[in-house]
């Protein structure tokens, strides 16, 4: 069942520019002009590749070969667009809390200049009406699939902050420059498929390693990398892009077979934001950074459960309100469990311990001046080894969050394990499909780890 990740395949022309017969030899002579430089190892094609345009390898790679270079001048950027001056100059009316309206304004500058020397580039975009991203399928539909997912409550996230970016930042800059862009531009649809394409295909460079906190500074912007979102991703990547002061490098990791396509890594993603993100999932088993959430409300919610009077009730909310002081809990977080590890062991550690402490020690723990940093594993091969006060808690918030779905896992399993029906699935379908059972094939690996 296993395949490559894949962004959907979208049938008739790709990319914005239909006019052009031959997009691949348009862009291969811009990236001439702009000193994009290519191995003649590689090539663009759409033929053996697992989604749309894609890069092949023509010959075999070894690990440290270089793919491609990639000019710093030749990125679209806010910095690098036609209209770069004004966005500099207007930054401070462009602040947002995505960080991305520079970018968008730029995206939707050029995307409508008739003489954009960017307009071979747009010509492999997919068509912006037809990505697949859940934000653009019926909510009806996005609640059905992924109900327990944690997809429709980001969705609906984005959606809100799309529109208020748009309303409040974008349209009035935009009206405030008719010269720059033109009506058809001036469109929330239209910009919150470019949000989409930015989500999927821009690249943000890690931020530089010294020694000042990488938490108290601001992350880089986006930008778009001609050649390197030509690449699709899967976990186990052969391919890997690498940044210097003047250029951005796509170096091989592993051995290219010829003919063979390469693949570039999006980074450590679960299914679950492969399609928030993305718009594609890896199919199971495929995606080894595949994760299920557990809602740090649920557990609370579940250590709640048998607590009948009042005076328990208002004892386990302070112990919960004592995680809160300590950065460990909060209203909207969630522990994140992954195939292998407790991703956020620290935090659940710590939850666990002193949501199910005896009385006498949470006392003596909330005079104390300083909380000890807590030194106890939660490996998953751990986990049957905890105490059996702290298995029961998890096993019990593991069970509230499987109750989320709408489907359980013997009746996808059937599915998946049915080739003739889940054939007849459509594509969304699938896609979800994938992502609800990873999840839960994790969070049923915990139930038989937390039995006692």
């Amino acid at each position: 069942m296993a395949t490559k990740a894949k962004r959907r395949r979208v049938a008739g022309s790709v990319g914005c520019g239909d006019s052009d017969p031959d997009p691949v030899k348009s862009f291969l002579s811009w990236c001439g002009r702009v000193g994009l430089e290519m191995s003649p190892k590689v090539a663009v094609r759409r033929q053996g590749t697992v989604a749309g345009y894609g890069m092949v390898a023509l010959e075999s790679v070894q690990p440290g070969e270089l793919l491609f270079t990639v000019p710093r001048a030749a990125l679209l950027s806010q910095h690098t667009s036609s209209i770069g001056c004004l966005l500099e100059r207007e930054q401070g009316a462009l602040q947002s809390q995505s960080g991305w309206v520079p970018l968008l304004l730029a995206l939707l500058h050029e995307l409508q200049a008739p003489d954009s020397p960017w307009s071979p580039y747009f010509a492999l975009w997919p068509q912006l009406d037809s990505l697949e991203h859940p934000m653009f399928w019926p909510e009806e539909e996005r609640r059905r699939l992924l109900q327990g997912t944690g997809v429709p409550e980001a969705v609906e996230k984005d959606l809100a902050n799309i529109r208020s970016e748009y309303h409040a930042i974008v349209l009035p800059f935009m009206e405030a420059h008719p010269q720059l862009f033109s009506s058809q531009v001036r469109s929330l649809e239209l910009y919150q498929q470019l949000v989409a394409l930015v989500m999927a295909y821009s690249f943000q460079e890690p931020l530089e390693d010294d020694d000042d906190d990488d938490d108290e500074k601001e992350p880089n912007p986006p930008v778009m990398v001609p050649a390197a979102d030509i690449l699709n991703h899967i976990s186990n990547h052969n391919a890997n892009l690498e940044y210097s002061p003047d250029c951005l490098r796509m170096v091989a990791t592993q051995p290219i077979p010829k003919g063979h396509e390469i693949f570039n890594t999006y980074g450590q993603m679960a299914n679950w934001q492969l399609i928030h993100m993305y718009g594609f999932v890896e199919p199971y088993p495929g995606n080894s950074d595949d994760t299920a959430d557990i809602q740090m409300v649920t557990v609370r919610e579940a250590a709640l459960q048998g607590r009948e009077s009042e005076s328990e009730k208002l004892l386990l909310y302070e112990r919960w309100d004592f995680l809160c002081h300590l950065e460990m809990v909060g209203e909207e977080g969630a522990f994140v469990i992954g195939r292998e590890e407790v991703l956020t062991e620290e935090e659940l550690t710590t939850t666990l311990k002193v949501l199910c402490m005896p009385a006498e020690e949470f006392n003596e723990l909330k005079d104390q001046d300083r909380w000890e940093e807590n030194k106890e594993s939660l490996t998953l091969t751990d986990i049957p080894k905890l105490r059996a006060s702290w298995k029961r808690l998890l096993r019990d918030s593991v069970l509230l969050t499987l109750q989320a779905y709408a489907t359980d896992l013997k009746s996808e399993q059937a599915l998946l394990s049915n080739k003739e029906l889940y054939a007849k699935l459509s594509w969304r379908e699938q896609q979800a499909l994938q992502v609800r059972y990873g999840q839960k094939m994790i969070l049923h690996n915990l139930l038989e780890l937390t039995s006692l």
